[in-house]
């Protein structure tokens, strides 16, 4: 689906894809079409790698090191068919009232997003949007794209509708690039639910984040050890995640990345997991008063007998904060995630976060 507007006419929309410099005010550019029996563009056919990016971008996730053991063509369906290459660009800006709107809306099947909620009782002027996948399980040879612009003055929460689950994998893996552009004093958080890999997942994410230096990124991840209850606690073969972080200029800010290969080198050792089975990994972007008044709120833990801790350190070039969580369980990890979150909100809009369905 294109460029779908929910309200109003003309404003501005979507920049680029993660080719381009920054954000503009100008209309979308042609984005990744719906392919009727074609591959899409951006996918090379010969080759088992994503790249969904202008032809002078860095090329995909195959060129990364630790995913060359894993480039062989998967037998059911080859990478780059339709329906495993999914991709979702959303646009928010104000509109004439102060309300801040879903205004450009493009997707590709499996993934889907149907509209924007405003069921927030505390900050009912927020567009609250839920990413579906009716895919299922991210499987052998997937490629997702999403892209996300918060223009000047807007905000909006993001999630998903369910835990993003890895399939069992024999010949490739699977890929998301992300990417966030952020102009002045626009705000977001993007809350999903927990991610779970199964025995003999591959999966491999790349995210970009251009943040003005007034704007506000709340970005949470949280990781599974996988489905401990079937005995596939570490089972997977490679968990690679990388994070970028910098001006609409291009001035680098951070980046970080953590690589996970359990057959190699155990996660579970002191000074890593440590017998716990869940990560959570928050970044709150945001200007240094702000990122001073939400740590001073952010107490630092560590609670053997519920086997769950959590600390805060502020990220280099005083661009906001990092939060990380280890527990056993996964409500206690996302209660507290979603505390810390609260926080970033109250110190930044004054309102907390709402409270979380309860089947969540």
């Amino acid at each position: 689906m294109r460029r779908r507007q929910l309200a109003g006419a003309g404003g501005a929309a979507c920049s680029a894809g993660p080719g381009a410099s920054r954000p503009s005010g100008s209309s979308l550019p042609p984005g990744p079409s719906r392919n009727d029996g074609a591959r899409p563009s951006g996918f090379d056919a010969g080759r088992s790698g994503f790249n969904a990016t202008p032809p002078s971008a860095p090329s995909g996730f195959d060129a990364a090191r630790e995913v060359r053991p894993y480039l062989a063509e998967p037998e059911a369906m080859p990478v780059g068919t339709p329906g495993k290459t999914g991709y979702l660009r959303l646009g928010f800006e104000l509109d004439g009232e102060g309300r801040s709107i879903l205004r450009d809306w493009e997707r590709r099947a499996p993934l889907i997003v149907q509209q924007a909620l405003y069921f927030d009782e505390q900050m009912p002027e927020m567009p609250c949007v839920y990413i579906l996948s009716s895919g299922g399980p991210n499987v052998d040879g997937d490629r997702y794209e999403q892209h996300f612009v918060v223009r000047r003055g807007a905000f909006a929460h993001l999630s998903t509708g369910a835990a993003t689950k890895l399939a069992g994998m024999r010949a490739n893996y699977a890929g998301l690039r992300q990417r966030f552009d952020l102009e002045e004093e626009a705000y977001l958080e993007y809350l999903p639910e927990p991610t779970i890999p199964c025995r003999h997942t591959r999966f491999i994410a790349d995210t970009t984040i251009r943040i003005a230096p007034s704007a506000t990124l709340c970005y949470a991840e949280i990781y599974l050890s996988g489905r401990k209850h079937r005995g596939e606690r570490f089972g997977y073969d490679l968990l690679s995640v990388r994070t970028r972080v910098e001006r609409p200029d291009g001035r680098r800010l951070f980046g970080e990345k953590f690589l996970v290969r359990p057959a190699l080198r155990s996660p579970e050792t002191l000074g890593a997991m440590n017998g716990c089975d869940l990560f959570a990994n928050v970044l709150v972007l945001t200007p240094p008063d702000r990122a001073e008044a939400i740590r001073a709120r952010t107490h630092p833990f560590i609670d053997r007998e519920r086997q769950l801790a959590a600390g805060i350190v502020r990220l280099p070039n005083d661009c906001g904060l990092a939060y990380r969580v280890l527990g056993a369980e996964s409500g206690p990890v996302k209660r507290l995630v979603r505390d810390f979150c609260s926080s970033v909100r109250l110190a930044v809009k004054g309102k907390p976060l709402f409270e979380e369905f309860p089947w969540r």
